[in-house]
């Protein structure tokens, strides 16, 4: 985003973004092995064990990320742009932790899903998850490019995400009401729905902390307030 006269700074900084993109790729990944998961009805022991693993890599990658800037504001006293990117980049982290925890829990809830709540639900689960997976990867491109304005993109593409959540929430009351004996099943889309909103939700938090970083505005307050 821009280069420092120090030498030993400029690579902390560089080493700082390299870690948050590396741990944004990580969540994407974990995120498409729990949709395949979840779609397919669930998953052998080696996938599981991708799932998990890759989760606590992306805690790990928490901790390395918070590290990374409490040194830096403590050796370097960074102002304006620079103080922007090391402390968004802690709430960055904490969002993408939260999506990865997001994504596991989509794939526990594969095998609850059975009958005709499966069947009905497919499809916009489907639509559902690639729409928070296209929020997360465009935040995650934004961050990488310093580009506010996909960044405003990805924030403004939160509400059709919140209108899908509860099209798939209003179907399956519908399915409980015709079908009581998949009331179960209907209940786990439910949950898996939520828990792909809540993902968009923090695609769309990462997107306003690019925003923060690159022009300094807060839009936050104008979404929330």
């Amino acid at each position: 985003m821009r280069s420092h006269t120090s030498s030993q700074f400029e690579a902390e900084v560089q080493g700082l973004r390299r870690l948050v993109l590396e741990m944004g790729e990580r969540c994407i990944d974990v995120l498409d092995l729990s949709l395949e998961t979840f779609l397919s009805g669930g998953a052998d022991a080696k996938r599981l064990a991708e799932i998990e693993a890759l989760d606590k890599q992306i805690d790990q990658d928490e901790l390395e990320v918070d590290a990374s800037v409490l040194r830096s504001l403590a050796l370097r006293q960074p102002v304006a742009f620079d103080l922007r990117l090391l402390t968004a980049s802690l709430k960055l982290a904490t969002d993408l932790e939260r999506i990865g925890d997001e994504a596991v829990n989509v794939s526990e809830r594969a095998t609850e899903v059975t009958g005709v709540a499966r069947e009905r639900c497919k499809d916009e689960v489907k639509a559902l998850g690639e729409g928070a997976r296209e929020m997360l990867k465009g935040a995650i491109e934004a961050f990488e490019d310093g580009d506010a304005k996909r960044a405003r993109e990805v924030c403004a593409s939160d509400e059709a995400i919140d209108a899908r959540y509860k099209a798939l929430t209003q179907s399956m009351f519908e399915l409980v009401s015709a079908h009581p004996e998949d009331v179960r099943g209907a209940i786990a889309v439910m949950k898996v729905a939520k828990y792909l909103e809540r993902v968009a939700d923090h695609a769309t938090n990462v997107a306003e902390e690019v925003i923060f970083i690159v022009t300094g505005d807060d839009v936050r307050r104008s979404r929330r307030g």
